[in-house]
This record gives structure tokens, sequence and C-alpha cells, in this order.
């Protein structure tokens, strides 16, 4: 992530602080399995949240262990325990609807705010069964690190994931059908994060998210500080899309019901409402997590949200509600 100031500068039209949409095309041109596991994924997303293939609401909560592997170039991007428990303890508040803001959420939208009913833990065994802390910690020669970039000349770029793999001077990911991989580095100039849908291969399965966007003190910086960059990638893990769609213009579509169509991506922190795409009178709901305002800004995921996530847990991710029912 660069600095505020080269942030703030960015036009809205050009701004891709996530590079999930990036990774996605990467993996759709060159990995025809997965692209066949998105139309299913779709699918079957679609009709869980239209209620199709839900005999009931569920009310479990699923755990998600989480394993956080710090790659850092310097002292400082290694951060400290400290910070990385405190972006377990946001992601619990934001997926758990115990964020102390969202009662900033507009009265219009306050009957769809949804409790995604997931919860986070640092790994406790490594994958051989062993105490651990959940966190790894490696020193790479690597100065900063890129997402794929498909659109790039040069081979390298295109698949470029270097942070997952020991080899390419960042760290390997623990099994994906176990363990929430979540690697925090240096990513490359105005980069924030990026994630992986469901459906893609289990080497690369989970969420990398820049040093000075993860959690809420050491290197956090404004206004990316309040943990909620990693929030919207891991929402991206469970298959949101980002709220405005992947086309903009109007012509996008997140998949989601409840969330109105808008133009674009957000920034900063816009004043209630703001109207795009004949969307009015309440406009865009830039509050959402799968917007790109400033973390301050963001503070709800909804209802139609939520059931897509977990229409994940029975389907790509469903080991990990598989290991819910197991603990229950």
């Amino acid at each position: 992530m660069s600095d505020e100031s080269s942030l703030r500068s960015a036009s809205p039209e050009y701004i891709d602080w996530c590079a999930t949409m990036r990774n996605h095309r990467q993996l759709l041109d060159t990995k025809p399995d997965y692209a066949e596991n998105c139309v299913l994924l779709e699918e079957a997303a679609s009709a869980y949240e239209s209620g199709e293939r839900r005999v009931a609401r569920e009310e479990g909560v699923i755990d998600v262990p989480v394993v956080v592997h710090v790659v850092h170039n310097t002292d400082e991007q290694n951060i400290s325990d400290a910070q990385i428990r405190s972006q377990i303890a946001v992601l619990n508040d934001d997926f758990g609807k115990k964020n102390p803001d969202i009662s900033k959420v507009p009265t219009v939208w306050q009957s769809v705010a949804g409790d995604a009913r997931i919860r986070f833990h640092l790994a406790t065994a490594d994958p051989l069964g062993r105490p651990t802390t959940g966190i790894t910690r490696t020193r790479t020669s690597v100065t900063s690190f890129a997402a794929p970039d498909p659109n790039s000349p040069d081979p390298e770029k295109r698949k470029d994931n270097k942070v997952k793999f020991s080899q390419s001077g960042g760290q390997d990911a623990w099994p994906a059908n176990a363990y929430l991989n979540i690697w925090v580095c240096q990513l490359t100039r105005g980069l924030l994060g990026y994630a992986q849908f469901p459906g893609g291969p289990a080497s690369t399965d989970g969420v990398v998210v820049t040093h000075t966007g993860f959690g809420t003190n050491g290197t956090a910086a404004r206004p990316f500080n309040g943990g909620r960059t990693t929030t919207h990638e891991v929402g991206h893990w469970l298959n949101l899309r980002h709220i405005w769609g992947e086309q903009r213009g109007c012509a996008g579509d997140d998949l989601v019901a409840d969330t109105p169509n808008q133009e674009g991506p957000n920034i900063e922190s816009p004043a209630f409402p703001h109207v795009t795409c004949s969307n009015g009178p309440n406009g865009d709901m830039f509050m959402n997590y799968m917007d790109y305002t400033d973390d301050a800004a963001m503070f709800m995921f909804t209802e139609g949200q939520v059931a897509r996530m977990h229409s994940t847990f029975q389907n790509a991710r469903k080991s990990f509600a598989a290991r819910q029912a197991v603990l229950a």
C-alpha cells in the first residue's frame, strides 16, 4: 500500500486497491476446472439465497481456524502478535455483527444488516497436529509482492503469487480445507490486498493483505487501520463480489438481491445518500464491507450476502462446516 496522499489522489474510475478480480481472471484463463467450479458455485449460491435449498435458516456458527503468514523484508514488516490479534478481533466483530459502528447503518437498511454467524480464531494445531500460535514468520529478500495480472505481457507477472510459495520468497500455504491462510506482507504500491474465490487451487487459496492495512495497531496506517481490508478480502474468500459488481457503469451485478445497484466503487467517506444508477432515494450502500470506502465508513454485510457466504460452506468450503459438526 502506498501512503495516504497518493491513494487519495487516484480517481475512483481507476482505483484498484483490491486485486481479487485480477486473480479471478487469471485463474479463469489458466485453470479450466476453476471456471467449471465457479459456474456450479453460482448456481448453488443463487438457489441458496432464494431459499430453494435451505430447509431452515441455520442458526449455528461456523468456526474458521486461521493461520497468518507474516512475510517480511524489514523488521517493521514483521508485525507483532498484538497487531495480528487485533485483526482477528475485528473479523469476529464484523462477521458477528458486533462491531460498535453497526449502529451507523442507515435506518432504511437496518432490517437487512446481517450477522454472518462466522467466527475466526488463530489455529492451535499445525498440519501435523503440533501446538502452534497460528502465526508463521518468514524473512524474505523480496522488497514487495504483487498480485497476478492477466493483462501483463510478462508471463511471470500474469501468474504472480510469489508470497504464497517458499521457493519464491514467500511461505507455502497450510491445507486450504482446514485453515484460512492469510499472508501479510508488503504489497506493491497502491495495492491493499486480494483473495482467491472458492473453487481454485489449494496451493494459492487464501487472502493476502498489505501489513499497513492489517489490524488496528502497529504498522496499520490511516485510513485503512480499522481491519476492514481483511474483512473485505475474507468476504471474497467466501464468494462475495464487490458491491458494484465486476463491471462499472451500472452494468455490474454483485449477484445479491438486497444490495442496490451502483455505478462503481466509492472511496473515502461519502455522505448519505449517494445516488447513482437511478438507485434513489437511498442510493449506494457504500457502508458495505464490499465497497472501497475508508475503514471507518464501512460497517455492514446484508442478509443476502450472509446467505451467499453460507452457501459456500455447503459447497467449496464445506470442510469447515463438517469440522464444526464434529466439534458440536
